[in-house]
């Protein structure tokens, strides 16, 4: 299913990637990974952790980073992702990363799966250099980095909180569902289940 974004993809030159399970394959199992750090199932991770004494909190970032680490070593690029940044970028487009995981880790992942030449450092934003998604706190700041609005970015991501955060930020937003079950439409403008169903929307 696709829905008709309200803009031209092909208009827009700010882009803002999710990276796990959105230019990556996914490798996040989030059910494990709370067990490991005694999150409360259903929990979000970042916010449990931040409701911890910051002693404990730091030793539960510390135990995740190392998991996220390990993570990054097991990953691929997704379907797509090398040929979309490849077309965006020969349009002029500013490209950047929203992620909840660590800029170290973002940067070792886009090393690793081939795509770290696509992105500058300080257009990937992992959780210690913005607030965590839902928030729309870094596609506001890329926008800002890039003298542009947040109006004028594409959101891409394969989760809610990529959506909402995307939507909040009044920026157009893609959903990216390998499943084709595309469970939130109200927070999407066009539905892809890969990143190469990305292409005939931006091609000129």
């Amino acid at each position: 299913m696709k829905l008709q974004p309200t803009v031209a993809l092909g208009e827009r030159r700010h882009w803002v990637f999710d990276l796990d399970g959105t230019l990556t394959v996914a490798v996040h199992d989030f059910a494990v990974i709370r067990n490991e750090l005694g999150v409360p199932d259903g929990s979000d991770i970042l916010d449990y952790l931040a409701s911890l004494p910051e002693q404990d909190a730091l030793v539960l970032h510390n135990r995740l980073q190392r998991i996220e680490l390990e993570l990054a070593g097991a990953t691929v690029a997704a379907a797509g992702a090398p040929e979309l940044l490849l077309r965006l970028r020969d349009k002029g487009s500013r490209l950047g990363i929203l992620t909840r995981n660590t800029r170290e880790n973002a940067v070792r992942t886009l090393d690793l799966i081939g795509l770290g030449g696509y992105f500058e450092t300080g257009d990937i934003l992992g959780r210690e250099q913005a607030l965590p998604k839902p928030d729309p706190d870094g596609i506001f700041r890329l926008a800002s980095r890039w003298g542009s609005q947040p109006s004028e970015t594409v959101m891409v991501g394969d989760y809610l909180y990529d959506l909402q955060a995307g939507r909040r930020a009044g920026a157009l937003t893609v959903h990216v569902d390998v499943t084709g079950g595309f469970c939130w439409p109200e927070y999407t403008d066009l539905s892809v289940e890969t990143l190469e169903d990305v292409m005939p929307w931006i091609t000129e």
